[in-house]
């Protein structure tokens, strides 16, 4: 099973709730980016818990039919409908004893939103066709990239649907706030791509952790398993350098000025880490304080700072900064 993995306080003190909350029944909330790894804190959670032999049954929230949403979650008997011949489980059933993950819950209709919460009131269904009510013991887990919040107060959610999900709340923390995680990550999916095609051990170049370390990464986690994937097999010898790592992803932000998040002092650095760390906060203070003395003119910049005006650029589409945020309106 695959294991969530990091060293960050972010990170550490997401897990530590995620491990609290496994020996209570009560549903859980997970809330963030798209790529942070919503399925696999609801596996730790199941994992960690009694209920860890028991079925976990993970549900794409937006791939349930509004027409068979009840089919879909209670399932039916015989005879329920034209074509139903035999009795079929619903998804609770399945999840009988263990967890039902339901992911991307903001999706849900409206028509399916009031059925899970009619569910969630009383732990009990019937399936289609069927008399007498049934009772569940499965726990739920929801997971969500949009914060319900906002979702409720479009009028796009149910409260009531999101007091019952949110009885315990996790946010997990997006790859850019995790310092120092970034080389630890990019070395263990470099193992499980080798082994995965059953190639060559190959290791990064120190050049090449520095090109990953300063991005912005809006794909989290699951977009540096790509960029490692695309990475080595670009590289036909063992060392896999800055050049083999594709720049097809927009590492801008949404502002002209990123905050970076400093390192816990009670964090033990690995020696990489404090490097990339030092390095990006150097060059991104430089480059800020030039485009603010240039007015963002990159070719008075490269004059200033005695830099070739085309590595300048590069600098400055690495650290997202936009130049036209420093130009007078």
């Amino acid at each position: 099973m695959p294991v969530m993995l990091g060293n960050s306080r972010a990170f550490l003190q997401a897990c530590t709730q995620l491990h609290r909350y496994a020996s209570c029944d009560v549903p859980v909330l997970i809330e963030g980016e798209t790529g942070t790894g919503k399925e696999l804190a609801a596996r730790e959670v199941h994992y960690a818990s009694a209920r860890r032999d028991r079925p976990f049954v993970p549900v794409n929230c937006g791939a349930l039919p509004d027409n068979l949403i009840e089919n879909e979650l209670f399932g039916h008997e015989r005879g329920a409908y034209t074509d139903a011949k035999n009795a079929q489980p619903g998804l609770i059933d399945r999840a009988a004893g263990g967890t039902l993950f339901l992911d991307e819950v903001d999706t849900l209709s409206s028509k399916a939103q009031v059925t899970l919460l009619r569910f969630l009131e009383s732990s009990e269904y019937r399936p289609v066709g069927g008399g007498a009510a049934r009772m569940s013991n499965a726990r739920v887990i929801a997971a969500t990239n949009s914060g319900l919040d906002t979702q409720v107060a479009s009028g796009k959610f149910r409260s009531d649907l999101q007091y019952r999900l949110n009885a315990l709340y996790v946010r997990l923390p997006p790859l850019r706030e995790r310092y120092g995680d970034v080389p630890l990550l990019a070395e263990h999916f470099l193992d499980r791509v080798a082994r995965r095609l059953d190639g060559s051990p190959k290791r990064w170049s120190a050049d090449a952790l520095d090109a990953l370390c300063v991005r912005t990464w809006p794909g989290n986690v699951r977009e540096l398993e790509n960029v490692v994937l695309r990475a080595y097999m670009r590289t036909d010898g063992d060392v896999i350098d800055a050049a083999a790592i594709d720049e097809s992803v927009d590492t801008s932000m949404s502002g002209a000025v990123e905050v970076m998040p400093e390192p816990a002092a009670d964090t033990q650095l690995h020696y990489l880490s404090a490097k990339h760390y030092a390095i990006r906060v150097f060059e991104r203070s430089y480059l800020l304080n030039l485009m603010l003395r240039t007015s963002g003119n990159v070719s008075a910049a490269a004059r200033l700072s005695g830099t070739e005006r085309r590595q300048l650029g590069k600098l400055l589409k690495k650290h997202g900064i936009q130049t036209r945020s420093f130009r007078p309106a």
